[in-house]
Formats: structure tokens, C-alpha cells, sequence
């Protein structure tokens, strides 16, 4: 009896052991600390299929999503690191799966005109503003609540003149992990003077489900006739310019390294790759898919829906072996792919797109959804 006790004992050590790790093999542990005086922790989703995704409140950052293959193997189909303090800027300057605000993307020279006052905003990107400043929303801490086993909400309270943007802003980022394995995102925000906001999640998704295989291999279609060229400092130029016969096509699906090193066509040469914004022909309508990124190594699918008009296809360019993310990975060039739902960039200062001006009595309401299924 003494010893089946004992074997009792040490296989409830060991279920609890076992426990203390997510499906992807996180420790919520490592994501339990503080920066500038707020608690941080780990949020994990689930739904009836088994799939998994863990949320940090620092930067409402995805740290993983772990979605089942052809065979039904679970796989962690973005970047990340293995524990909270790896995203603090001081240690690793990265956007992995952060919640981006106040201004996703660039803004020329950093300068914004609201109601005749030019504003300066922080320039940290080619002397352009870039994710809302050094210090933008992805390194602060969001109030946390997750009122069920598939949603978390995140709210953002942001004073007026955080990183110079006027108003004080309260915004939210609610994730709900669904049944047929989608994450629906919903932002909102308020503010009590006018502002501009522009959120987006800044997943780096690699649907091989190794972080060792580049997304060269995955297949992408993007719902664009159109998208917006750039300079050599990965400002949006202010043209709005077919993808017909260029290697900026993706209106039929095609293999996303086909012709990402084609860097005689001068916008590839300016992204180093793909860092563009699409003009997306079903804007505003978020029944109908915006892209679709495919892995013909796994079978994982992944179907994009915004109600923005635009979304930022970045290839990872600059990941350069610097950063060794989870599980011992180290990050190299294009091992990430991000589809970035948004308002164009730089729409402060192009006043011919669609606005991002919020006022106070106004609610912003921006909304994506990731949907993953497979096929052979």
C-alpha cells in the first residue's frame, strides 16, 4: 500500500508538472513579472478541437498558435520567444505578435497636422514614426481580463501626448479563439481630443510549423489588384499602382519566394522583399477574404478578414540569426511572414485615403479574423 501510495504521489507530481506547460511547450511562469511596474502574465485560449493560443498582456503579443497539420499533429505556426522578458525592448527590440498602436506602419517624417497644429512624433525608422514610436503600445503593458477559456480582452489606457499623439486614448484588443479554429481580433478605442489611430497584431506566421524552414515555400493570395509603392526609406510614395504584370501580383496564388529576390523590379529592391501595402478590393467588407497563406509542407491554411481597406505584407526581411527564439530557434531571414490589417501608411498625410482620424464621441472599430483549417 506504501508503495502504490508512493506511485500515486508521484504521478499526481508528475500531471501537475506536465500541467505547468501550454500545448506549445510555454512555462506561464516566465511570462509572470513586471515591467515599469505592471504585472505581466501568459493567457492561454482554447477551443473543443484541441487548438491552442497563448497571449501575453505585454504588447497583447500571440506568443503561440498551436493549430492541427493534414495528419493532425498540432504545430506553433508563429515567432516568438519562450519567455516575457526576451520581448522587453532592453533585451530584444521585436513587434512578435504585438497589438500595435498608436499608429501601425509609417508616418512620414513623424509629422502629423491635426486641426491646423503640426505635431512631431518620434522618428525611429528612416526618420519616419514607425509602430507608434520607440515606445509604442508593443513594449507597454495591457490590463488583462480573460472572462472565459477562449478570450481575453486587453485594454490600453493611453495619456494624451504618449509618444506625442494628442488625446487620451482607452483602447481595447479582444481576442476570441472560435470553434472552427479562427481568432477573431476586435480593437476599439476612444479618445477626448482628435487623434489618429491605426491598430493591427503583428504575427510573424511561418505555417511549415518550423521556425527552421523559411516561408519561402508558402503559398500566398492576396485579394489586391492594387497596393501602394514605396521610397527607398519604406515611405508609401502617395501612388496607388496596378499588380498586374509585376511581381507584386497575387490575385492568383502564387509561391511567396517566386520572385521575392527580383530586385531589378525597384519596389522589391526598396522592401529588401516584400514590405508593401495592398489595396484591398473587398475594403471595408470583412465577409469576404483579404489573403490567404498556405503551407504545402503541413496542409495549414490560413484565411485573412478585415473591415480595413488595406494590409501589409511583410516578409521578414530583416530577421538576420540575431534573436534565438522559442525552443533554442534561431530566427533567420524570412523564417516569418506578417499580414498586417490596417489603414494605409501614412494616411495622416495623404488625405485622399481613408482617414484615420478618431474624435472624441467617435469609437474606433477595427476588426480581423485568422482562420485556419487544412487540406492536402
Amino acid at each position: 500500500m506504501v508503495f502504490a501510495g508512493a506511485l500515486f504521489a508521484l504521478s499526481a507530481c508528475n500531471t501537475k508538472e506536465a500541467a505547468k506547460t501550454t500545448l506549445s511547450g510555454l512555462d506561464p511562469e516566465n511570462f509572470t513579472s513586471e515591467y515599469e511596474g505592471k504585472p505581466t502574465a501568459l493567457y492561454t485560449l482554447k477551443n473543443a478541437n484541441g487548438m491552442e493560443v497563448c497571449v501575453t498582456n505585454f504588447g497583447g503579443r500571440i506568443v503561440s498558435i498551436m493549430v492541427p497539420d493534414r495528419n493532425g499533429d498540432f504545430k506553433d505556426v508563429v515567432l516568438g520567444f519562450d519567455s516575457v522578458q526576451a520581448y522587453f525592448p532592453q533585451n530584444n527590440l521585436s513587434d512578435f505578435g504585438a497589438s500595435i498602436g498608436r499608429y501601425a506602419n509609417r508616418i512620414n517624417q513623424g509629422k502629423i497636422v491635426i486641426d491646423g497644429d503640426t505635431i512631431q512624433l518620434p522618428k525611429n525608422n528612416f526618420g519616419h514614426c514607425l509602430h507608434g514610436g520607440p515606445s509604442g503600445w508593443q513594449y507597454k503593458v495591457y490590463t488583462a481580463e480573460q472572462p472565459n477559456d477562449s478570450t481575453v480582452v486587453l485594454t490600453m489606457d493611453s495619456p494624451d501626448g504618449d509618444n506625442n499623439f494628442p488625446g487620451n486614448v482607452k483602447a481595447t484588443v479582444t481576442y476570441t479563439l472560435l470553434s472552427d479554429n479562427a481568432i477573431d481580433i476586435d480593437y476599439k478605442a476612444t479618445t477626448d481630443k482628435t487623434t489618429v489611430i491605426n491598430m493591427t497584431n503583428h504575427s510573424y506566421f511561418n505555417l511549415n510549423g518550423d521556425p527552421n524552414q523559411p516561408i519561402t515555400n508558402n503559398i500566398l493570395t492576396v485579394n489586391a489588384a492594387r497596393y501602394t509603392p514605396v521610397d527607398s526609406t519604406y515611405m508609401t510614395t502617395g501612388e496607388i499602382v496596378e499588380v498586374k504584370d509585376t511581381p507584386m501580383d497575387f490575385t492568383v496564388a502564387k509561391v511567396v519566394g517566386e520572385d521575392i529576390d527580383k530586385f531589378e523590379f525597384v519596389q522589391l529592391k526598396n522592401g529588401n522583399g516584400y514590405d508593401h501595402n495592398w489595396v484591398l478590393d473587398a475594403a471595408g467588407d470583412d465577409s469576404q477574404v483579404a489573403a490567404t497563406l498556405y503551407s504545402p509542407t503541413t496542409g495549414i491554411q490560413l484565411d485573412v478578414y478585415t473591415n480595413e481597406p488595406g494590409i501589409q505584407v511583410y516578409s521578414g526581411n530583416f530577421l538576420d540569426g540575431t534573436q534565438t527564439g522559442k525552443h533554442g530557434i534561431v530566427y533567420k531571414q524570412r523564417t516569418g511572414i506578417c499580414l498586417e490589417t490596417q489603414k494605409y501608411p501614412d494616411t495622416p498625410n495623404k488625405p485622399e485615403w481613408p482617414s484615420a482620424l478618431l474624435k472624441p464621441g467617435e469609437t474606433y472599430n477595427s476588426h480581423c479574423v485568422f482562420k485556419f483549417s487544412t487540406k492536402d
